[in-house]
């Protein structure tokens, strides 16, 4: 029987890098984008027009014979850092979601991937390791994005209680090449190179390459167990070490000044509204500098005994990102 792979959110960073690996493996792929998109697919992929948030749009999409069979990721979501209520990225994140469960029901996939996040899992206390949850509740995580994925994250494992072979993956900051849309870290790394950035922040986080968390989708696909949650961390850096990495790899002059995040919450609001009149993602806002300072120590130890996860080098993933801006006229 023919496996057909069907990638939600394909335009995106992470989805088109999904594509890319599953049309290296030789894979048969759909991928969706919104009406009027104008992102390219990798070629190799065959593009359907439609919106999670209209199901009857996505009936082509699924659409398949007896002799086929569909393996769904559902790449497709509203990465959100603002402090301010949206309706899109609810609509988004949690009902189109439920959309999505019913379609796959409906064509009886054979398997579906969910990429959820790490902020849907609940934070411990500083010094604790994060590991997986199957018990997930918006009101015990922070901020709008999380709350919606920790919502959208429980109707996926209610789904596979209810005999949908449906799975999990938690991947934390995505950084890495491929970004045509400039997510808030690829416009971190822009920035650095065009000395636009004069100030750092102190705090970290988890930082993981895009390739890295589409290979371990690819492997959730072919060994992940249904009703089954895992984590695609890479490793903690701090803001200071993260950019004086992209000095070396980029051979720009470091960042001197670190500004306590006390101080940063200050102006934070003043960033929101400077981005917003730039329609720019916003590079710092209050939720961010919390996030910043959140338990970020993760672990990916499941995913990588279940099927071999190993994410690679911060410095590496720096390094690709900046030829990769460089190579398309983004930066000098």
């Amino acid at each position: 029987m023919k496996t057909i792979y069907l990638v939600t959110g394909a335009a995106g960073h992470l989805g088109s890098t999904v594509v890319r690996a599953l049309l290296a493996r030789g894979e048969t792929v759909r991928g969706l984008i919104l009406p009027g998109e104008t992102s390219p697919l990798p070629d190799g992929c065959r593009p359907f027009s439609g919106d999670v948030c209209a199901p009857m749009s996505l009936i082509p999409f699924f659409h398949h014979t007896s002799e086929e069979s569909l393996v769904v990721i559902h790449c497709a979501g509203v990465v959100s850092i603002s402090s301010h209520f949206d309706k899109k990225v609810y609509d988004v994140n949690v009902l189109g979601t439920r959309n999505l469960l019913a379609l796959c029901r409906q064509f009886q996939v054979q398997k579906l991937v969910y990429v959820s996040s790490v902020h849907a899992i609940p934070e411990k206390p500083q010094g604790e390791t994060i590991t997986e949850t199957d018990t997930f509740d918006p009101h015990k995580v922070k901020g709008l994005y999380a709350q919606t994925k920790a919502q959208a994250t429980k109707l996926v494992l209610e789904a596979a209680e209810q005999g949908l072979p449906a799975c999990v993956v938690h991947p934390s900051g995505i950084l890495g090449p491929y970004d045509v849309g400039h997510g808030h870290l690829t416009a971190l790394v822009r920035d650095y190179c065009r000395h636009q950035l004069t100030a750092g922040v102190k705090g970290g986080y988890d930082f993981v390459d895009v390739r890295d968390v589409a290979a371990g989708i690819l492997a959730c696909c072919d060994k992940g167990q249904p009703g089954s949650c895992y984590i695609l961390s890479g490793q903690y850096s701090s803001v200071r070490r993260l950019l004086d990495t992209l000095s070396r790899v980029s051979g720009q002059k470091p960042i001197r000044t670190y500004l306590p995040l006390w101080f940063a919450k200050l102006t934070a609001p003043l960033s929101e509204l400077y981005y917003k009149l730039r329609r720019e993602p916003p590079l710092y806002t209050a939720y961010s500098l919390y996030t910043l300072s959140s338990n970020a120590c993760f672990s990916h130890e499941k995913a990588t005994k279940a099927f071999g996860y190993h994410p690679r080098p911060l410095e590496e993933t720096l390094q690709d990102t900046v030829q990769w801006l460089r190579g398309h006229g983004k930066i000098a």
